[in-house]
């Protein structure tokens, strides 16, 4: 996700790589990033949030307006020992990693501007949807940077509560999953009546990005699209009815409120501390 970020503010030409500093502990990776984005990448994650030209009392003339954690939740306890004590008062810490709570975040940087974020993965395309909130001590001009970088990533929604970034974590973040799996089972579905995989695959990717396409410009409910292709004992009436009687909506239902029962969880299992 680090590198969607990257890749979507360098397409919307929101920096120049002089402007984003990374940090990894592998040099082979490190050398890799390098070459690939041209950015700076060092070693510690203090040094990548305080990087700047050196003063004469060996103190950086300037430091990362915006310091991300894109790191695994089993990793981020190591990272905020690491930071601790190293942020400036007008820095902004934005986080993306699942569980980690903004009060957690704050108590163990010692530092209140923080913002959370969740997106999710076809912002590595600039299709994604990311919601975030953020701590009353971020400034207007902070929350600004945030909504053009979560920007980049494809849409961005201001959520009120972490309860609701817990919410989006089940519905629009872990969201890609249903939709793959979902189309995995039409792909084999078609193979099973005789075409092809590569065949069956065309035809159901292209469906469902018509019909997203489709109800994004109807401003339609799905309800109203749906009956516009069911005709009274045809295939789609035949089909719905087989959905139907599979338990299809209580399934998906079940599968984002476990996905949301989970995501609480994370936030109070996880001690990152």
């Amino acid at each position: 996700m680090a590198e969607a970020i990257i890749g979507g503010l360098f397409r919307r030409e929101l920096v120049t790589s002089a402007q984003i500093i990374g940090s990894h502990p592998r040099p082979a990776r490190r050398e890799e990033l390098q070459t690939k984005y041209g950015i700076t990448v060092v070693e510690s994650n203090a040094q990548a949030a305080n990087y700047g030209p050196m003063t004469e009392d060996d103190r950086p003339a300037r430091k990362s307006s915006i310091v991300i954690l894109a790191v695994k939740p089993q990793r981020v306890s190591t990272v905020l020992n690491e930071l601790r004590g190293q942020l400036q008062e007008e820095q902004l810490v934005l986080s993306i990693v699942a569980g980690a709570k903004i009060e957690t975040l704050a108590s163990e940087l010692g530092h209140p501007s923080i913002v959370r974020a969740m997106p999710n993965t076809p912002a590595q395309i600039g299709q994604g949807m990311t919601a975030w909130t953020a701590t009353s001590e971020v400034g207007d001009a902070q929350l600004a940077q945030v909504r053009a970088l979560l920007g980049a990533l494809g849409k961005e929604m201001y959520v009120e509560t972490e309860r609701m970034i817990d919410m989006a974590t089940a519905l629009s973040a872990t969201g890609p999953t249903y939709i793959f799996l979902v189309m995995e089972a039409l792909v084999d579905a078609g193979v099973h009546m005789g075409f092809s995989r590569h065949v069956a695959q065309e035809l159901v990717l292209q469906t469902m990005l018509g019909s997203v396409l489709f109800a994004k410009e109807s401003h339609k409910h799905p309800a109203e699209l749906r009956n516009m292709v069911t005709s009274p004992g045809g295939t789609s009436a035949e089909a719905i009815y087989q959905m139907e009687k599979g338990g299809l909506r209580t399934v998906l239902s079940k599968a984002v409120w476990a996905a949301f029962q989970r995501a609480v969880a994370l936030g109070r299992t996880e001690k990152v501390g």
